[in-house]
């Protein structure tokens, strides 16, 4: 935690503070191991979590060399924290407009800004990575449990049942991602064709390609892959797709290294999937950044600016999506060292049920 919170402070520097004031929850766990409803002031390298009651418990088991004070909720949490910034220049990660007006009324200077956060949190150490690669071999044992159960007549939301309870067992869960209503993508036939498809009572059928995207929290980190599955012969064009991503994917792990920018991992799967004459079907990013969050930083597209640096955890997964027939997507989780270190083992041969 020491480590962490010093490189928080350096990032607070850069623009001018020297405290900070975390409410989401990701950076308060970041900061203190804990995560729940509650604030946490970085000070001086000191790391204060400010509680309603019915959390401090919690908080006090949790956090690591935290100092814990009980308050009240609302305006006694928010009168709290700005009795202990008195005289300092703090920034916030606060993205709720009315504790934002409270604050700025009672802390003279206080800047929003969750860059210094975002910034922080890019390069992950080494219990960080400990545990992205745990979630990681979980969720290959999920993919597993694909190419063993799934099958000719079963339904979308029976194969996700199934992967939730084994997840569950191992102590991984839902994301609670907000701009989806189910914990994982199980899309087949003509519903892979969309990238966020919601699971649905559709059975799957012959000759159909399954995405199966599996996006999942194991002690706070997100690991995130996706594999792309068969159900019976399918047609040549589909296979055709289905090497092309496979090789697109290929190339941008390939392009993988630090110093890199994110840029160029982007334009190297882009060029396979344009060069087959799928370009218009690759309607994404190719990767993103992984950790707290299902999604931060760095972005990996064609318009990022950011670039590689080892110990950075993204995403690459190429995708190709033919409206109303079928979709193909392939991922893999990564630890950005002299190169990609794929954290999946899971096969990315098509494989047939």
């Amino acid at each position: 935690m020491k480590a962490r919170r010093g490189r928080l402070l350096r990032h607070a520097a850069g623009i001018g503070c020297d405290s900070m004031v975390a409410f989401e929850p990701e950076n308060l766990h970041y900061i203190t191991g804990f995560w729940g409803e509650a604030a946490c002031i970085l000070k001086g390298g000191r790391a204060v979590i400010i509680a309603p009651e019915l959390e401090a418990g919690r908080a006090l088991d949790e956090s690591v060399d935290t100092e814990v004070v009980v308050s009240g909720r609302g305006s006694g949490l928010l009168g709290a924290v700005a009795e202990r910034l008195k005289g300092s220049r703090p920034c916030t990660d606060c993205r709720d407009h009315s504790t934002m007006e409270s604050l700025r009324g009672r802390v003279r200077g206080l800047k929003h800004e969750p860059g210094p956060f975002e910034k922080a949190r890019m390069v992950k150490d080494a219990g960080e990575i400990t545990i992205l690669r745990r979630a990681s071999k979980i969720i290959d044992g999920m993919f597993e449990l694909c190419a063993r159960e799934m099958k000719k007549g079963q339904r979308e939301s029976e194969l996700q049942a199934a992967l939730m309870g084994h997840a569950a067992e191992r102590g991984m869960f839902d994301t609670g991602y907000r701009s989806t209503l189910n914990p994982l993508i199980v899309a087949g036939g003509p519903n892979g064709a969309l990238p966020h498809a919601q699971v649905t009572g559709r059975k799957f059928r012959e000759g159909d390609l399954v995405v199966v995207d599996l996006t999942l929290r194991y002690k706070g980190y997100v690991s995130d892959a996706t594999r792309t599955f068969a159900v019976g012969p399918i047609s040549p064009k589909a296979r055709k797709i289905y090497e092309t991503v496979k090789e697109s994917q290929k190339a941008g792990l390939r392009a993988v290294k630090p110093g890199v920018s994110c840029k160029e991992i982007d334009g190297a799967c882009r060029k396979v999937i344009d060069k087959a004459g799928y370009g218009a079907r690759f309607i994404h990013s190719t990767g993103h950044g992984i950790g707290l969050e299902v999604h931060e930083g760095p972005a990996v597209s064609p318009g990022s600016t950011t670039k590689l640096a080892r110990g950075m955890a993204i995403t690459v997964e190429p995708g190709i999506y033919i409206p109303g027939s079928l979709g193909v997507r392939i991922e893999d989780s990564l630890i950005v060292g002299s190169r990609a270190s794929v954290m999946h083992r899971f096969t990315k041969e098509l494989v047939t049920v």
